[in-house]
């Protein structure tokens, strides 16, 4: 198997995970109590033994991976989806190392509940918010980037009449509106979220 089809299929696994989070995020909207009762759901499916080892393998051959692709292919990369593809791969390797990591050591350093509050911490904190709304924000589009990207690499065919290109386009608009919707949930409608005492250590309180 080549190097670019484990990428792919770990991408995949990933992808999947990503979508339970983001449709997670998105209950930020109507409030912590919402986000947290909704991601005690998805916990149940994630939240074992068995999901989290595959995530973790998963995340692990993607950051190889894409490292290695990424030195491959960055200077052959000319076109405007091309180097979309490998700058946003290489964001996404480079979040999930840190995020990862600060999730990990939340979990069994720290001893926190890495919920709701554990990820908005910083976000509605002056002023650490100056580093993580665009370190989120940038997380989130290059999501999206990257699977327009591939999307318009592999899509052969006119939907509705609309080329590849305009689809992959289509969907960067919609990655774009998704991100500074689920900014604007994170941050409690841009008021701020207050932030419970356990969690202060996060933001130097």
């Amino acid at each position: 198997m080549t190097l670019k089809k484990v990428h792919y299929l770990s991408g995949v696994t990933i992808s999947i995970f990503v979508a339970l989070h983001l449709f997670n995020h998105f209950f930020a909207l109507f409030g912590a109590a919402e986000h947290i009762e909704m991601m005690d759901k998805l916990r149940l499916i994630y939240r074992n033994i068995i999901a989290e080892t595959i995530l973790l393998f998963a995340v692990g051959i993607q950051i190889i991976s894409g490292f290695k692709l990424f030195r491959k292919n960055r200077k052959s990369a000319k076109r405007g989806f091309d180097k979309l593809q490998i700058w946003t791969g290489l964001y996404l390797a480079l979040f999930f190392i840190i995020h990862l990591s600060a999730v990990l050591a939340g979990r069994y350093v720290l001893h926190l509940d890495t919920n709701f509050y554990f990820g908005v911490a910083g976000l509605n904190t002056f002023p650490l918010n100056l580093f993580f709304i665009p370190y989120y924000g940038l997380a989130i589009f290059s999501f999206f980037g990257h699977i327009a990207s591939i999307h318009y690499k592999k899509m052969r065919i006119n939907i509705l009449n609309i080329t590849p290109k305009t689809q992959a386009k289509i969907i960067l608009a919609l990655g774009f509106i998704l991100t500074i919707i689920l900014l604007y949930g994170l941050t409690n409608h841009f008021q701020g979220v207050q932030i419970p005492e356990e969690y202060h250590i996060l933001i130097g309180k």
